[in-house]
């Protein structure tokens, strides 16, 4: 082996590095990461992950709110189902907005401020929704929020990997989904004991809330050190990571590091910097992760999730079912958290693709199998009209629809869940960084846009479990992308994932 590829994190990564070191982070790089105190990072990455909780929070505010537009009596606000269709997805274009608008504001304004610049919409889109005279006030409100969605989902993944360090980032990557999945929650508490059909519009009200903790709280925070040495502000960037890792550690010889791998850099990517596998590779793989996550039908099991248990005549209260799964999800990416940085990226990717390929399976075999009687639905374009639910059912094998879907939850929020958004952070390169992953949140939303529109159309065309044994099919192709194409990135600095791509070499795709 070289002799640069055994430096540790804090030496200077050599332009000969070949491969990522069994023993990089021993010796030396244990020694600091010990000494550096987390408490200040913990709080900058709490501050950030606030646009998550709100970003979840928004996500879901139609499913407690459109059951009492559908009954309101002020007709300029009653929603039909072709516009209750449209409040619900419209969120999923305006997000798709707003990572591409953070191409360009990720690496204008940076990172922290893009954040900070996100909360000026999604005030105005709650405050909208708060006051909403009409159905265009509305769909206005969630376009808003959803452009606010689209600009953190962006920024707050870049912006914690690049202040976190190796001991730590994996958990950290998890804080966003984890916040998300936890925003989603305390909306449907609210929703369920406010009474919506006089307070609907006090949830968004309370969205206010996390949008204003966040932009107080990130006024005190400091912003990436990768970004500041990007834009020359070298002394900014020292005073920034001195205050992330602790006065009386050896943050010095970790600052020297990355300056001198954004020196190598430019500033922005050209065109014709494109055509180096350096660039286009981590982004291909980046882009493919975000429009696998999408195509393995999170979004569709999530948006129809009531309709999808109805139809099975799943042993369960419609009005308990989205609680419960969200607790399955924020029970999983718990889980993915405390283990990503310990059994590694590429092994949760693989457990999550298999039980989310088993559960989709399971799921489109038993709706396919099962005889009409036992599964009390009368045919598969019923899911379209759901104007009267199925009759109770008579027996325990509607147990099978609901454990499919809450594994297929539970694997999908430990890995191909968090791990894509973190994976997207960690492997682009720096000058493409901010374009990059505005460019995944475009695709992702978009193909998830996408898909809940020509959901219930393939339901209705050909059957419900059409779509899930094409999920299952998405699933094990995501295993063999895994394989192929992640590269394991645990316990490495982002500039020896960059020494890593930079190299060219063959196997960096086994």
């Amino acid at each position: 082996m070289e002799p640069s590829a055994r430096e540790p994190l804090v030496r200077k990564t050599s332009s000969s590095y070949r491969t990522f070191p069994e023993g990089a982070v021993k010796r030396l790089d244990k020694e600091y990461l010990r000494s550096l105190h987390n408490k200040r990072l913990y709080l900058a990455v709490f501050a950030a992950v606030l646009g998550n909780f709100n970003f979840g929070y928004a996500l879901v505010y139609p499913s407690p709110v459109i059951p009492a537009l559908e009954v309101h009596p002020n007709p300029a606000l009653r929603l039909d189902q072709h516009t209750a269709s449209w409040f619900g997805s419209v969120f999923t274009l305006g997000a798709a907005a707003g990572g591409l608008s953070a191409m360009l504001l990720n690496d204008r304004l940076g990172r922290k401020l893009s954040i900070m610049f996100s909360a000026l919409p999604s005030a105005l889109g709650y405050a909208l929704m708060g006051s909403a005279q009409g159905i265009g006030m509305l769909l206005l409100g969630r376009v808003l929020t959803g452009y606010a969605g689209g600009v953190t989902s962006a920024s707050i993944p870049v912006y914690i990997s690049e202040i976190s360090h190796p001991g730590v980032r994996g958990m950290l990557g998890a804080c966003p989904q984890l916040m998300a999945v936890l925003g989603s929650l305390v909306l449907y508490v609210l929703g369920k004991y406010l009474g919506l059909a006089l307070d609907w519009r006090w949830l968004a009200v309370a969205g206010e809330v996390p949008v204003l903790t966040m932009i107080i709280l990130l006024c005190f925070m400091p912003n990436s050190p990768r970004f500041l040495l990007s834009q020359g502000k070298d002394d900014e960037a020292l005073r920034s990571l001195c205050w992330l890792r602790g006065k009386d550690t050896d943050y010095a010889r970790e600052y020297e590091q990355i300056k001198d791998s954004v020196r190598k850099q430019s500033q922005r990517v050209s065109c014709a910097e494109i055509k180096d596998p350096f660039i286009y590779k981590p982004i291909l793989i980046a882009v493919g992760m975000r429009f696998l996550q999408q195509l393995s039908g999170v979004t569709c099991v999530l948006v129809y999730l009531q309709s999808i248990f109805k139809k099975t005549s799943v042993i369960l209260k419609p009005e308990y079912d989205a609680a419960l799964i969200g607790l399955v999800r924020l029970f999983s990416v718990a889980i993915a958290a405390v283990s990503m940085d310990k059994a590694g990226r590429k092994i949760l990717l693989f457990v999550s693709a298999g039980v989310m390929l088993a559960s989709n399976l399971t799921m489109g075999l038993y709706i396919h199998f099962v005889p009409v009687s036992q599964n009390g639905t009368v045919a598969n374009k019923t899911l379209v009209i759901l104007a009267n639910p199925p009759a109770e059912p008579t027996n325990y094998i509607t147990l099978i629809p609901l454990l499919a879907t809450m594994f297929f939850i539970m694997g999908y929020a430990m890995g191909w869940g968090p791990i894509t958004w973190l994976l997207m952070s960690e492997i682009l390169p720096l000058k493409a960084r901010g374009v990059a992953s505005g460019l995944c949140v475009v695709v992702s939303w978009l193909t998830a846009f996408t898909l809940t529109q020509f959901f219930l159309r393939v339901v209705e065309a050909f059957g419900l479990e059409v779509p899930f044994l094409f999920f299952a099919v998405i699933c094990a192709g995501n295993i063999l992308f895994t394989g192929c194409c992640v590269p394991e990135t645990k316990g490495r600095s982002l500039e020896q994932i960059e020494a890593f791509f930079r190299t060219g070499r063959r196997s960096f795709m086994r």
